[in-house]
């Protein structure tokens, strides 16, 4: 029987015959197709032909499609496709939406001049920049270990902040554990050095005065943000408040941009399906990181239950009982499986440890409270 011959560009199916038997190749625009028998399990395959697809600019998965076996090859890139509009247009749209929550944080009345908004530039900046570091942080690690990873998508919503955050789309399968491990780590530790500088910046700007109209009204409700323990520590350390003694004046909401990059470091820190925590005990942990990961919405449960019913924080439960509901989602769709497993080195594994300790800091049981 002759042997089929191998898609334009693409691997000839001689190179692997050890591992996979082709008897039909075809094409789609521009994924090539390989229909055949593995000799081994799916995970050795992949493991095996990997290296080989790679070199020819391509990422491969064994799949089944109507019964049969079918090694599925798509280009591989890591680089830009195009200019990235939708990033832009989501970035803009943010940028507006962080400025237009700004001016409740300085008490700024843009009814008789909408241009007004822009004072509320420094609270829009620290919070896009803090999140817009952490994800560079992983976009960076992306390219450097060739994972093809999109640039990052800012969120605009009307939040207290105006934003959801901002997210990396990761297209690209993860080499080995240690491609996993960095570009999970490059994400939290860069945000905590950027929120670190954040807080320290704001912390030495003037403080804002709530107008005496805000503080009289008895129908106005207060929202307390409470601080993990490493905005706490940065305080100390420079010799700066976070509270006056005069209720009218509170600290610069520059500040909060670096509140808001703690709260997002601990909540990413969950270690849990592709978050990065997950990504760190995947890789620190190999496949034992599920068994940790079933235990997380039971903890989140568990705390929300004790405010709820213990604390009087009915609005922090219900914080972390979405957050409940969120990780079991997130569980049950799984980690990220790297195509080599080979286990950690030391220094890696320290590295994660360090991280989770850090994530720690920026963790409070009652982030936000309504007076």
């Amino acid at each position: 029987m002759d042997t089929p011959s191998p898609p334009a560009d693409g691997p000839p199916v001689d190179a692997f015959s050890n591992a996979f038997h082709v008897y039909e190749t075809r094409t789609d625009g521009t994924r090539l197709f390989y229909y055949g028998v593995p000799l081994d399990t799916a995970d050795s395959v992949e493991r095996q032909l990997w290296p080989l697809f790679r070199d020819h600019g391509y990422e491969v998965t064994l799949t089944q499609q109507t019964g049969e076996h079918v090694l599925v090859a798509e280009p591989h890139t890591s680089g830009s496709r195009g200019f990235p509009w939708t990033n832009v247009l989501m970035a803009l749209l943010t940028i507006l939406s962080t400025l237009y929550a700004g001016t409740a944080w300085y008490y700024i009345d843009i009814t008789q001049n909408p241009l007004d908004l822009v004072q509320a530039l420094p609270f829009a900046l620290a919070i896009l920049g803090v999140l817009g570091v952490h994800e560079f942080g992983h976009y960076a690690m992306s390219r450097y270990h060739g994972v093809d990873a999109s640039l990052p998508y800012f969120i605009p919503f009307p939040t207290l902040i105006g934003t959801m955050g901002a997210v990396i789309r990761m297209r690209g399968r993860m080499p080995d554990r240690k491609a996993l491990f960095d570009i999970g780590v490059a994400g939290p530790l860069a945000g905590l050095v950027a929120a670190v500088v954040v807080t320290i910046i704001g912390l030495y700007m003037d403080p804002v005065t709530a107008p005496a109209a805000v503080l009289n009204d008895p129908g106005s409700v207060q929202i307390r943000f409470n601080n993990p323990l490493i905005l706490e520590l940065i305080a100390t350390a420079v010799g700066r408040p976070l509270e006056y003694a005069d209720p009218a004046m509170s600290v610069n909401p520059v500040v909060m941009g670096g509140w808001v990059g703690f709260f997002v470091t601990f909540l990413n820190l969950l270690p849990v399906g592709q978050l990065d925590g997950g990504h760190l005990v995947r890789s620190m942990l190999g496949e034992r990181q599920e068994t940790l990961a079933a235990l997380v919405p039971a903890v989140l449960f568990g705390l929300a239950g004790y405010l709820y019913y213990f604390h009087a924080s009915s609005n922090a439960a219900g914080i972390w009982f979405f957050w409940g509901l969120f990780s079991m989602g997130i569980a049950y769709a799984g980690p990220a499986h790297p195509v080599h497993d080979d286990p950690l080195d030391t220094k890696r594994i320290a590295i994660g440890v360090l991280t989770f300790v850090l994530g720690l800091l920026c963790f409070t049981p009652v982030p936000i409270e309504f007076l």
